[in-house]
């Protein structure tokens, strides 16, 4: 099969993440007779020191024509004093729009090399395997009207405004996309939602109960976000695909980053729309950009959702996420991994991970396809 890249490997940890996980992703492509097209483009910060935009029109038009979109990270705080809408953050937004992906995927996965990693006692998260659904272009980050009075506020008063708005079609669609998901993993959606004091979300939970009635196989249970925010730190065995909206998807995705350890762990995927947008959770991280500290292992397991939901490959992403676990499992750890209570790590740059994770993937493929020919 053929598969088109755009890739938008964007400020600070970004390009060096990114790097390592289109080798992974050339690497599967080459060894299972695929052809992958990785083409670069311009978005956040470096768009902006080079077109004066964070989202140029060129770009757009790349990602439009891609099969995917890659995307490293954005952020730059030299642009901070920007309007909202010039600053690079505002390139993600944009992007986001234009392709159309309304679901986000963000898996949150503990392992068990990195037990000693997370605040929370390995009893509880041990097998945690929770995959958040967050509808990611409406609620509070995109509603109308938004506004700040910015002119009143130096003055010693002021006004802000943002608007938490959905439709039911919205919350419908992606609804449908946690229990089909839900369906082919443990068979249970809980829906986070605040249904005791916001409207929205007592549209939201009436239009997820309803959606259920499609999916009898699919057990749903409903969650206020407070005890959500509770429960996932203290029962987090008990979730399996767990259905936001937007600013309550954000907040706990990253909350549960702790189960993992790092954010630097953290894939996502962005689907539903023209064209699929894959980036890994953590940010730009400019203090640590171009020391070999940051963690490729976010965007190395986001190539992994590139395959499985854009070129389809499952076996080539599931086994990609097995070959993390055992680079793991053997003790390399970057330096967001390390711990100095932990007997047999080994300190691994950014590169230098990438390199471990490359070579044991092309050993197991290479095993794989000689035992297919016997």
């Amino acid at each position: 099969m053929k598969l088109k890249l755009a890739v938008l490997a964007g400020d600070g940890i970004g390009p060096e993440v990114t790097g390592e996980a289109v080798k992974i992703l050339g690497a599967v492509a080459e060894l299972s007779g695929h052809t992958f097209e990785f083409v670069p483009g311009l978005i956040g910060g470096v768009a902006i020191a080079a077109t004066g935009t964070p989202l140029p029109s060129a770009t757009l038009e790349l990602a439009l024509e891609a099969d995917a979109v890659l995307l490293g990270a954005v952020g730059d705080a030299r642009y901070g004093a920007l309007p909202p809408d010039k600053r690079p953050e505002a390139g993600l937004l944009q992007i986001r729009q234009a392709l159309g992906g309304f679901a986000n995927l963000r898996p949150s996965v503990a392992y068990a090399a990195l037990s000693e990693n997370s605040p929370l006692r390995p009893e509880v998260t041990e097998g945690v395997d929770i995959l958040f659904v967050r509808e990611l272009l409406g609620g509070l980050y995109f509603g109308a009207p938004r506004w700040w009075d910015r002119a009143e506020t130096s003055n010693g008063g002021g006004e802000a405004i943002n608007t938490m708005r959905y439709t039911k079609a919205e919350v419908v669609r992606v609804a449908r996309v946690a229990f089909e998901l839900a369906g082919k993993r443990r068979k249970k959606v809980t829906s986070v939602d605040k249904a005791n004091v916001l409207e929205v979300s007592q549209l939201w939970r009436a239009a997820v109960t309803e959606v259920a009635q499609e999916y009898p196989s699919v057990t749903l249970e409903h969650q206020l976000v407070d005890s959500m925010a509770m429960h996932l730190m203290n029962t987090p065995r008990n979730f399996d695909v767990v259905l936001t909206e937007n600013l309550f998807g954000d907040i706990l995705s990253d909350e549960a980053a702790v189960i993992t350890g790092s954010l630097g762990m953290l894939p996502s995927a962005t689907i539903g729309g023209a064209v699929n947008l894959y980036e890994p959770v953590h940010g730009s991280a400019p203090d640590i950009a171009g020391t070999g500290k940051a963690n490729p292992l976010g965007a190395i397991l986001t190539a992994a959702m590139v395959l499985r939901h854009s070129a389809h490959l499952e076996n080539e992403a599931a086994g990609l996420e097995q070959t993390v676990r055992q680079v793991l499992a053997a003790g390399h750890r970057t330096a967001d991994l390390a711990r100095s209570s932990e007997a047999g790590q080994t300190l691994v740059s950014t590169s230098e991970m990438g390199k471990l994770v490359h070579h044991r993937l092309t050993e197991s493929i290479d095993r794989r396809q000689s035992l297919h020919a016997v």
